[in-house]
């Protein structure tokens, strides 16, 4: 449950004024809330013990708007957007709550057989590792042509002239003459890009892109972003970015969620997380990244390890690695997810925030 610090009054649906300000092209943000995640709650059951790596997930993006999830490995971001799409493997993994609103309906209660015209459709999803989004078995054209047969009806020659367009938006070079290949005939940025050509290509509402530019290089990542903000632009589509580097998060994204253990320890717009971060975790994340206008020793880093997902600490999971002076008890206390400043939100405790006393009041333990 995520507490407000203040209500907000009903305005006339409008676009956000147009600003090129992270280059990449002007803001394309509507009022209008195309995807709604509330309270996701993701388990896997292992000989260890129950696995919490999705634990109370809640957001929304609107129409246009481009939302980051940064963290560390295994914090969860990748498993919260597979059970967006439905595709955790079960058993081990099961979605045991919350919702999805998608379009105005909750996806997580739709039979099956309606969620695969959802897929690709109306969401689609970049996934991470193209050699398992990959099938060996096909060319490029059954792979990429697939999606598009489903959802937009093409066949023949209509549906080649699309997969051929596809992977030129990609910037696969020769694509006429790739779309024949096998995936073990292209390079790893080559796959990455084949995997990104079939999440855009039947322009779906909202993109999920789990570090879509991880195997590419500096020069075609760049385009592949700019690609991205373009289809968001001509289409309204929604995306939801998931990765590590906080230089494409400056960039690419309007607001940033920042996951710890499986849940979010902190959201707000991206300019407010960089100039003024509340969370003790999301202040060490950003302090890692060198910065080209400071010299620079060693960089800090954040001691010890994030915890075992099936062996969660009670309370604040993120109190063994914090450098604050707290209690016992304040580490025992869950902390709830409140709005401490307009549109900012923060997982409020003593161990994690060191303004906690001048928020303390939004909360029953302060």
């Amino acid at each position: 449950m995520v507490k407000k610090a203040a209500s907000k009054t009903t305005e006339k649906p409008t676009t956000k004024k147009s600003v090129d300000s992270d280059r990449f092209g002007p803001s394309t943000i509507r009022d209008e809330v195309i995807l709604e995640v509330k309270n996701l709650q993701t388990n896997f059951t292992t000989k260890w013990g129950t696995v919490k790596a999705c634990d109370g997930i809640s957001y929304s993006v609107k129409r246009g708007e481009t939302l980051g999830i940064v963290g560390e490995s295994g914090s969860g971001k990748s498993v919260t957007a597979l059970s967006i799409m439905r595709l955790i493997q079960s058993p081990p993994g099961e979605i045991v709550g919350g919702e999805v609103i998608l379009n105005g309906r909750d996806i997580l209660k739709i039979p099956e057989r309606q969620m695969t015209s959802v897929r690709g459709g109306e969401i689609s999803m970049i996934l991470q590792d193209p050699m398992q989004a990959l099938n060996p078995v096909f060319d490029i054209n059954d792979q990429v042509g697939e999606a598009i047969g489903i959802h937009q009806k093409l066949r023949g020659k209509k549906r080649w002239e699309k997969v051929v367009d596809a992977l030129r938006k990609v910037r696969i070079p020769a694509p006429q003459t790739r779309a024949k290949d096998y995936p073990h005939q292209l390079s790893g940025g080559m796959r990455q890009r084949v995997v990104g050509a079939i999440g855009i290509s039947s322009n779906p509402d909202v993109i999920i892109a789990d570090e879509p530019t991880t195997s590419l290089d500096v020069t075609i990542q760049a385009a592949y972003l700019r690609l991205l903000k373009q289809i968001q632009s001509e289409t309204g589509a929604a995306i939801v970015f998931i990765t590590h580097d906080f230089g494409i998060v400056a960039k690419m994204c309007d607001r940033v969620a920042v996951m710890y253990a499986g849940r979010i320890v902190e959201m707000a717009d991206v300019r407010e997380i960089f100039n003024n971060p509340l969370h003790e975790y999301t202040k060490a994340l950003i302090s890692s990244v060198p910065k080209l206008e400071e010299k620079t020793g060693r960089l800090p880093q954040i001691e010890g390890q994030p915890p075992l997902l099936y062996d969660l600490p009670q309370g604040d999971t993120f109190a063994p690695r914090s450098p604050l002076k707290f209690s016992e008890e304040d580490a025992l206390i869950r902390p709830e997810l409140v709005e401490a400043k307009p549109n900012h939100f923060v997982q409020l405790s003593r161990c994690s925030v060191k303004d906690f006393d001048k928020y303390k009041d939004m909360v029953s333990y302060g």
